[in-house]
């Protein structure tokens, strides 16, 4: 019985303890310079931000019904 409360409590408490303060540099180390053309430097939380291109929207679009595909000129068999 006391295992288990332990094999419960026991990542319960490890996942309560994140940290919910701002993010900053490690000790002796800065951000990265501001980029060509950038009028102020960029903080942590942008930093950490992806891009469009690096996380773009997924389009979700069904299909209603069974469609024939279109001849692929590049399906070609396997060479000999």
């Amino acid at each position: 019985m006391k295992r288990r409360v332990l094999v419960i409590a026991v990542p319960l408490a490890l996942a309560a303890c994140g940290q919910s303060a701002p993010l900053k540099p490690a000790a002796g180390q800065t951000l990265p310079v501001a980029a060509y053309g950038a009028e102020a430097q960029a903080d942590a939380e942008t930093l950490l931000k992806p891009t469009p291109q690096a996380a773009p929207e997924r389009s979700v679009e069904l299909r209603k019904r069974s469609e024939d595909r279109s001849e692929d000129p590049f399906d070609l068999p396997p060479p000999e």
